[in-house]
């Protein structure tokens, strides 16, 4: 008796789909860190990218009143997941190659979490 594959799942928002892809990019760049740097600052890398991906999935399951801050805080965690990326990139953890990589869907997370907050601010402006 064979296991069928899990179901693709289309349901996610796409930024949750686009977060998920890049969270893999750096699953497989983790292995390649230093063994002083990856129980350290890529553990701290990992930690920061599963609450991002929380983050999101809630903001997608806020209640109106709730759901700005809940955008509100993905896109911190997006910048506070930027900002060690850069660390491990400029302390040579990560190597050029793998940054520009994880560095092109973080960028498009970016852009979608901030479309996202305008939606929510025009949103709640028709309401008033």
């Amino acid at each position: 008796m064979s296991i069928p594959p899990p179901m693709e799942r289309t349901s996610n928002p796409p930024v949750m789909q686009k977060t998920v892809e890049a969270y893999k990019l750096w699953h497989g760049a983790l292995n390649s860190f230093p063994r002083l740097s990856r129980y350290s600052l890529g553990i701290k890398i990992d930690v920061i990218f599963t609450e991002l991906i929380e983050s999101i999935l809630l903001a997608g399951y806020a209640n109106h009143a709730d759901k700005q801050t809940a955008i509100a805080n993905a896109s911190a965690k997006l910048d506070v997941l930027k900002f060690f990326l850069q660390v491990a990139w400029e302390m040579k953890c990560l190597d050029h190659k793998k940054y520009a990589a994880l560095s092109s869907p973080i960028h498009e997370i970016g852009r979608m979490i901030g479309g996202w907050q305008k939606a929510m601010q025009i949103k709640q402006s028709s309401l008033i």
